[in-house]
């Protein structure tokens, strides 16, 4: 089944790679979506695709890449499919 979620993750994870390191597991694990970072030092995942998928993504955003330090992940399901953003 196909799931949207936004996923916070919290903690030390601005400045050393979480984004893209969370894009590279999107594509390894077939998900659509995007991460950016938070005015709270955090960064938010909006992604969308498979729900095993998306949970293998969630148990990954726990650890993180090597340098982070993940405090918390809240996950929110959308009620709303994935937008990707539009470029020119």
């Amino acid at each position: 089944m196909i799931k949207h979620l936004n996923i916070k993750i919290s903690g030390r994870v601005q400045g050393i790679g979480f984004r893209w390191s969370a894009y590279e597991k999107f594509v390894e694990l077939g998900l659509m979506g995007r991460a950016e970072n938070t005015q709270d030092r955090g960064v938010l995942l909006d992604v969308e695709g498979e729900e095993s998928s998306l949970a293998q993504l969630i148990d990954w955003c726990h650890q993180g890449p090597s340098g982070a330090k993940v405090e918390n992940v809240e996950v929110v399901e959308m009620q709303t499919p994935f937008v990707p953003l539009k470029t020119s």
